[in-house]
Formats: structure tokens, C-alpha cells, sequence
């Protein structure tokens, strides 16, 4: 619980540093996803850190425990996304992935230099490697490269399930900030800046991971589908499988050209699918709620 509740603390730490630094007007919006949806305790650890702070709100929570996932959508000055047991969702690490987008009026410079200045100090203050990527990455490294390069898209469990990192406690590769050893309990996080970006998941209704796995990958950019869509194949539940979509640029390809194509690919398969849905709000609604919230928090 300390792990997760001192990071969320140097989240919102570092936002109110930029404010007070910049001296400007702009919003934050944080993601943090951590792989243990299923640990109530450490849940309520984050929770209660995030209630302390008046400036800061949880604008949204997606939990999703056949992913064995959660992600805290916080809202305070800047932007920024943010994220051991067994589960269905690829991770790395019990903090997986904490990404910064700018928001208003704030830029993705001011992201990036936020990202990069958690990453120094959890890198240094809990010893996990982190590795940045995007804007916060000093060439601009893509995560999906980055994920490619440690297996990150490749069960390590039973076919179809990830167990965190279990394979060479030396990494092969110099991450960006931290030790280049890996601790099992804590594995490895991922932090950067990009323009926002949308998630939308498609149910597949069947059980079958390989065919859900096919059409996720005709549906994305590297297979040769959507320009700006990248796509999993993925267990969902006992009964269902998922096609989990990252939309680079939603405002040039967007959820209903998702969905079309999904709903083809599965037919020619023989399989039914449910409309999606976004695992979050727009980056409008976000800075709307947050306004309310911390209107309502100041009455």
C-alpha cells in the first residue's frame, strides 16, 4: 500500500509544483493504472491519498476485474494518464503505465517535463526501472516499441494470461531512470507524455482468444487495417473475449469506424459482438467534472 499511496502523493506533488511554477491556468488530467484491481486494501490506500488533497479529484474510475486492472482518471493543474496477480491484460508492473496528456491550456512540453520528473523519483525513491516514451523520451521511443522490446505483448502464463515480469531479473536493455534490475514484486513502469489519446473496447462473444486475436490485428495499423488504431485480442471474463483498442488520433479515426470494422472482421468469423464502449470521459467532460468537483469541494 505504501508503494501505491507515496506515488499517487508525488503525483500530485509534482502538479502543484508546475502550477506554482508556471504561474498559469491550465488543467491536469492524470491516468493511473495499476495491474491489482482485485486488492481492495491497496485501492482504498490510493483513494484515501487522493481525498487528502482538495485541489486534486478522481474524476473517474475504471475498474475491470477480469483484467485484474483499475485506472484512476485524477484531475488537479496539468494532465496526465496514468497504471501482482495473475490476469488477462498485459502489464509489466504492478504501477504499469502512468501517461501525462495536456489538457486546456497546457502543452505537451509542460507534459513531458512533469512525466519525466516522476519518473526520476520513482525511479530513484522505489528503485523500479522506468522507462519513458513519446514526448517524455528523449527520441520520441514509442511505447508500443518500448512494450515489443520486453515481451510485454506475450502471455507468460498458460497461453492467454500474464503474470508480470518473470523472466531475467537484469534487464536487457539501460531503462531510463532506476536500477536495471528488476524487483518481481514491483517489475517495471512505463511513463510518458503524448497528445490524448482514446480507449475503446469491443466484446467479442466468444471464447475463442485466437479468432479474437486475428481480427484484432486486421483491425489495426501494423496489420494493415486502420491507420492510428492499435488493437489486442483479449480474454474478457469466462464467457467472452475483447478486442481492446488504442485510438492514436480519435479525431481522425474514431470509435464508430472501430466498431464497423470489428463488426465485419467478426462475421466473416462467425461470431456476434456488443457495441464498445470508452473505459474513460473526453478530455471536455474530464475538465467539466473537475471544475464541478472542486467547485463542490470549496462549498
Amino acid at each position: 500500500m505504501l508503494f501505491y499511496s507515496s506515488i499517487l502523493k508525488k503525483l500530485k506533488a509534482q502538479q502543484q509544483y508546475i502550477t506554482e511554477f508556471k504561474d498559469m491556468d491550465f488543467s491536469p488530467n492524470s491516468k493511473l493504472y495499476i495491474s491489482e484491481s482485485r486488492n481492495l486494501s491497496a485501492l482504498d490506500s490510493i483513494e484515501q491519498t487522493a481525498r487528502r488533497d482538495t485541489e486534486t479529484v478522481i474524476v473517474n474510475k475504471f475498474e475491470d476485474r477480469a483484467y485484474n486492472r483499475v485506472r484512476y482518471t485524477l484531475v488537479s493543474y496539468v494532465v496526465h494518464d496514468s497504471t501482482v496477480a495473475l490476469c488477462a491484460h498485459p502489464r509489466l508492473g504492478v504501477v504499469d503505465d502512468i501517461v501525462f496528456h495536456p489538457l486546456a491550456r497546457a502543452s505537451l512540453d509542460e507534459a513531458a517535463w512533469l512525466a519525466k520528473a516522476v519518473a526520476a523519483d520513482i525511479g530513484s525513491r522505489f528503485q523500479v526501472p522506468v522507462f519513458l516514451y513519446a514526448a517524455a523520451h528523449p527520441t520520441g521511443k514509442a511505447l508500443d516499441t518500448i512494450r515489443r522490446e520486453l515481451n510485454y505483448y506475450r502471455p507468460n502464463f498458460m497461453g492467454n494470461q500474464w503474470a508480470g515480469w518473470t523472466t531475467a531479473e537484469t534487464l536487457p536493455e539501460r531503462p531510463n531512470e532506476g536500477p536495471n534490475q528488476v524487483s518481481r514484486a514491483r517489475g517495471i513502469a512505463m511513463i510518458g507524455a503524448r497528445p490524448w489519446v482514446a480507449l475503446y473496447n469491443i466484446p467479442i462473444m466468444s471464447t475463442d482468444v485466437s479468432a479474437a486475436r486475428r481480427i484484432a490485428r486486421m483491425v489495426s495499423a501494423r496489420g494493415g487495417g486502420l491507420p492510428t488504431v492499435q488493437t489486442l485480442g483479449l480474454v474478457h471474463g469466462e464467457d467472452s473475449t475483447e478486442i481492446a483498442c488504442m485510438l492514436l488520433e480519435p479525431n481522425q479515426v474514431g470509435a464508430d469506424r472501430v466498431q464497423s470494422r470489428v463488426e465485419m472482421l467478426a462475421a466473416e468469423e462467425g461470431l456476434d459482438v456488443e457495441k464498445g464502449y470508452f473505459t474513460d470521459f473526453s478530455p471536455e467532460m474530464i475538465v467539466e467534472k473537475y471544475m464541478n468537483l472542486i467547485s463542490a469541494n470549496r462549498d
